[in-house]
Formats: C-alpha cells, sequence, structure tokens
C-alpha cells in the first residue's frame, strides 16, 4: 500500500522546486497522488477492504486541502500542478 523508495524518489525528483525541496505543496500532492492511484487499483482486487478504503478517504481529504492551499497561494504553479498529475479540478 506505500509507496516504493525508488518510486517516491522519482515523484519527488519529478515535482520538487530546488534540489533539497522533499516537503512542498506540489510534492506532497504528487505523493498523495500516487498513493491515491495505488489504492484504487488495490480496490479492484480488494472491493471488501473497508479498513484501507477509510485511508483512502483521509489521504483524497488531505490532497484536497493541499490543492486549495495552493490555489490560493500561487494559481500558476497550482494550474501547472493539476495539469501535470492529469487531477480534475
Amino acid at each position: 500500500m506505500t509507496l516504493v523508495k525508488e518510486k517516491k524518489t522519482k515523484v519527488i525528483t519529478d515535482f520538487r522546486k530546488h534540489e533539497k525541496d522533499t516537503g512542498s505543496a506540489a510534492v506532497q500532492i504528487a505523493i498523495l497522488t500516487e498513493r491515491i492511484r495505488d489504492l484504487s487499483e488495490h480496490f479492484k482486487q480488494h472491493t471488501k477492504d473497508h479498513h484501507s478504503r477509510r485511508g483512502l478517504l483521509r489521504i483524497v481529504g488531505r490532497r484536497r486541502r493541499l490543492l486549495s492551499y495552493l490555489k490560493k497561494e500561487d494559481a500558476k504553479e497550482y494550474e501547472k500542478l493539476v495539469a501535470k498529475l492529469s487531477l480534475d479540478k
């Protein structure tokens, strides 16, 4: 369910703003999006896994809050990130 270290490192390098950036809003949103996609694939196999589904809903809510923060702070960065992640916003 968690991201593999190599996959997480690749996501961080794709979305970071500078060399040591690992926690900006864009990076956090990208990591959460990858986790959401992985969990969505998991639920195609395990339809009755309601405990993990609750975790998925928490992750979606956290990503939604980060997206609204990013939109409020930097609208251009928000638009670029939504396009790059193929999100429906």
